[in-house]
């Protein structure tokens, strides 16, 4: 399930380097019986990546959203939100109490309703995918980071 480092209209991100100590920050969110979820891990999400100074906020806050909203909507309702970060990648992981596993639309169709937020995290990470668990399953999502290019 891995696709290529684009964002949702095809252009290649620059490279960055986050201001991560070099054992790098994992962050958890409870979400079990949080009212607001999506909005609450979003926040969450947003203030870790302004510690962190991670670029390329926008598409983490989206990856956050789909991961999330699709608990809420597929999965029981999300359990948790973890954001792991070090000097390599950003991994985000939603766990939920669900024990089906995400399957993409295939074949995507835009013009149909719903059916977006798998197409969505894929377009928009370096790699995604699913892990059972004994309560459900683990849902996540990685970004690599990339060293600066020249006149970054």
């Amino acid at each position: 399930m891995s696709t290529p480092r684009e964002t949702l209209n095809g252009q290649r991100r620059p490279g960055f380097r986050p201001d991560l100590p070099p054992g790098g920050r994992r962050r958890r969110l409870t979400l079990t019986g949080r009212g607001r979820p999506v909005a609450a891990s979003r926040d969450f999400a947003r203030a870790a990546l302004a510690d962190w100074a991670w670029p390329g906020v926008d598409d983490v806050l989206l990856l956050v959203t789909e991961l999330v909203t699709n608990a809420v909507l597929h999965g029981d309702g999300p359990l948790d939100l973890v954001l792991d970060a070090d000097a390599h990648r950003l991994r985000v992981e939603v766990d939920d109490a669900s024990p089906v596993l995400p399957i993409p639309r295939e074949p995507h169709l835009p013009a149909r309703p719903g059916g977006h937020g798998l197409f969505v995290v894929a377009r928009t990470c370096d790699r995604w995918g699913a892990v059972p668990r004994p309560w459900g399953k683990t849902v996540w999502a990685e970004t690599d980071t990339r060293p600066p290019t020249a006149g970054s």
